[in-house]
């Protein structure tokens, strides 16, 4: 199957979008793809040419997304929230043929500035109105014909495009779809990036594969979610763990109580979150993990059991091993890096065939997160392999330290990063965001600590901030809080 068979077989009068209360149909939108198309091979695109696409959330990105793949292109979706600079970058990285837009970029010098020698082709969605009597070139695609470059978040340095098949888009979303409660009934808010994996596969692919109506919103805010949720009847939705914590502070019970499943991803869930969202509405958020390179679900938990702090179970027809420094399997409750197989796991990274060999290596994708396995098989992160801190010859787990000191009544949010020390190798070092009229009492929080953790465990150094930096997906960008750590070192001294 390939990615626009997905939305062939629904009845053309059912609505498979509402935004911003315009109403597109199942039937509109296959035009509306068809038509697209069209366009962009008048305009000269072929097999293999890559397309960005810039916009916010929308049916038209959608329609675009798709109208590249059919057209034989393959589409690369900016984060709207990049400048200049970073966009030119990708351009260039892909040699882009042509971007479509919501509206054009000035990109221009950016361009030139690294030596970009040629115009860029843009089209706004507005001009993308296909020559009166053309038809579609139809080439003969397959399974594992690329249809998407995504571009990892760059929060480690300059991002790399992971090329993902038409496979490797369809059978995540069945796979996906085969482990959530899903029917072609559902209202389901979109409100998390379609540019990114998490929402194009878990939200915008997996209920148009069912059929469902998607309610879009352009960019989330809390107020005007709840809004939509109460228009529309909203029953499902996929988000990141500052949403339902927004749900936790903001919503009523009763408000939520028709829902049938909420989906949490793009960053850990936190315990306390966790357990406060299921006392408050009554059900657990099913947590699962992912990642670009392997578009994105990997594992999840089950819709009649979830485990409090776990990732879940594979995803039919996905394999994970967890392997030590040896290449070695693991024995159960040990951790190791965990590693996954399936027809999920991307082609490679464009025009990288070095860092292709080595994420890929012995046919898995290395993901380069530490977790271990219960028992039962279920697995949990622990953390990620280069966040992890050696302190005086001991690892340390930021997240472990951080789930503790997000059970402090003061504390909101937490973030763990280690920095150079002499004495150690390494020292432990937290950011804190305080709850309204917590205090900055590092004594007594470095006590609760000790209450809680081994002292090897326990941060040497607080900084309490009003925020934390996030990337798109809501994930802490802890090399930002680790530079931001050495520039106060530097400062003291």
């Amino acid at each position: 199957m390939l990615l626009n068979d997905i939305i062939q077989k629904h009845p053309a009068d059912k609505t498979a979008f509402i935004f911003k209360d315009q109403y597109t149909t199942y039937g509109e939108f296959r035009k509306k793809v068809m038509d697209w198309a069209v366009f962009l091979q008048s305009k000269g695109v072929k097999r293999g040419d890559r397309i960005g696409l810039f916009s916010k959330n929308s049916t038209d990105f959608v329609a675009a997304y798709f109208a590249v793949v059919r057209a034989g292109a393959i589409v690369v979706p900016f984060n709207f929230q990049l400048i200049a600079p970073e966009v030119a970058y990708i351009v260039k990285d892909t040699e882009m043929k042509m971007l479509l837009a919501k509206n054009k970029l000035d990109v221009s010098q950016a361009l030139r500035d690294l030596g970009w020698d040629h115009e860029l082709q843009q089209f706004t969605f507005d001009e993308m109105v296909p020559p009166e009597g053309a038809v579609l070139t139809e080439y003969d695609m397959e399974e594992n014909d690329p249809a998407a470059i995504i571009y990892t978040s760059g929060t480690t340095g300059r991002p790399k495009g992971a090329v993902l098949s038409q496979g490797n888009i369809v059978h995540n979303t069945e796979d996906y779809f085969a482990i959530v409660n899903m029917s072609e009934d559902d209202i389901a808010l979109c409100v998390l990036p379609m540019y990114h994996c998490f929402g194009w596969i878990c939200t915008v692919c997996s209920n148009l594969y069912i059929g469902a109506t998607q309610v879009v919103q352009e960019t989330y805010q809390f107020g005007d979610a709840m809004n939509l949720i109460r228009k529309y009847h909203v029953n499902t939705m996929c988000g990141v763990p500052t949403m339902f914590q927004l749900f936790v502070k903001g919503a009523e019970a009763e408000e939520l109580a028709h829902f049938k499943f909420f989906v949490s991803g793009g960053a850990p869930l936190p315990r306390v979150l966790y357990d406060a969202f299921a006392k408050k509405f009554g059900q657990h958020v099913q947590e699962g993990y992912g990642l670009s390179e392997a578009t994105p679900v990997t594992t999840f938990n089950l819709i009649n059991k979830t485990k409090q702090g776990s990732i879940g179970l594979p995803i039919p027809h996905v394999q994970v091993k967890l392997l030590d420094p040896n290449n070695e399997e693991v024995p159960v409750g040990e951790v190791g890096e965990l590693c996954v197989k399936g027809p999920n796991v991307m082609l490679g990274y464009w025009n990288r065939p070095k860092e292709t060999a080595w994420t890929l290596r012995d046919g898995w994708l290395h993901t380069e997160d530490l977790a271990y396995r219960d028992e039962e098989g279920w697995i949990f992160i622990v953390d990620r392999l280069k966040d992890m801190i050696i302190s005086s010859g001991e690892n340390v787990y930021p997240r472990e330290v951080e789930e503790v000191l997000m059970t402090h009544p003061d504390i909101k949010e937490a973030a763990v990063v280690g920095i150079p020390d002499k004495l150690r190798g390494q020292a432990i070092c937290a950011y804190i965001v305080l709850e309204d009229g917590g205090e900055k009492d590092k004594r007594m929080i470095r006590k609760y600590l000790l209450s809680k953790i081994a002292p090897y465990k326990v941060p040497k150094e607080f900084i309490f901030c009003d925020q934390l930096p996030r990337n798109n997906t809501g994930k802490i960008m802890k090399k930002v809080l680790r530079e931001q750590a050495l520039d106060n070192l530097i400062n003291r001294k």
